[in-house]
């Protein structure tokens, strides 16, 4: 297993989901970017590192019935599906590495909710980049959510690499139009405040 995996297994091994910087009952700013885009139920929506975040919760509510969620975390799979229940049956789950992965389809919606700002080294970063160039279908949406410049330097004590509108254009920009930028804090449960930018793109 490695460190990285170790890292992840042991966090949804003994953490509950409020002892996470992460946790958010109702991921609005996400659930936001459905709406404005106005995507359609039967999109096919993958969400990237999504942990046993409530994203998925919601847009099974919302009526989204094409649902993908990868995690390097087995326990957090496991975790998920534990909550959603019956529902669970209405998700392809699948546990890899991103850096790994070599998905079997295209997808109309790529959702990262700091997942990618966990990538620090100039070669996975690429990786991730020619993965969503590959994976998103034309006309696709890519949705990013990281640390901004003005955010923490660490995550779960993992370094991360902090993000500017400037810096997404710089990797996304050949592939992707952008759509918006913004920057938003994020309250944790802990009563502090991290700096999130968040970006969407829609393929050329």
């Amino acid at each position: 297993m490695s460190p990285k995996k170790e890292h992840w297994e042991k966090v949804f091994a003994t953490k509950q989901e409020t002892e996470v910087s992460w946790y958010q009952q109702m991921p609005e700013t996400s659930i936001n970017f459905f709406i404005e885009n106005s995507i359609p139920k039967e999109a096919k929506i993958i969400d990237i590192g999504g942990g046993d975040s409530y994203l998925i919760d919601n847009l099974l509510e919302m009526g989204y019935q094409n649902l993908f969620l990868l995690d390097i975390s087995a326990n957090a799979i496991e975790r998920i599906k534990n909550r959603l229940g019956a529902k669970a049956e209405n998700v392809t789950f699948i546990v890899s590495d991103i850096v790994d992965f070599q998905p079997e389809t295209t997808f109309d919606v790529w959702h990262d909710r700091a997942s990618f700002h966990f990538l620090t080294n100039e070669n996975e970063i690429t990786i991730y980049k020619e993965l969503v160039s590959n994976a998103i279908a034309s006309k696709g949406f890519l949705f990013l959510g990281t640390f901004s410049e003005n955010g923490p330097l660490k995550c779960s004590g993992l370094e991360i690499t902090q993000y500017s509108e400037a810096k997404f254009d710089a990797i996304f920009g050949s592939d992707f139009e952008k759509i918006k930028c913004f920057e938003e804090n994020h309250q944790t449960p802990f009563d502090t405040n991290q700096n999130f930018i968040f970006c969407s793109f829609k393929k050329k």
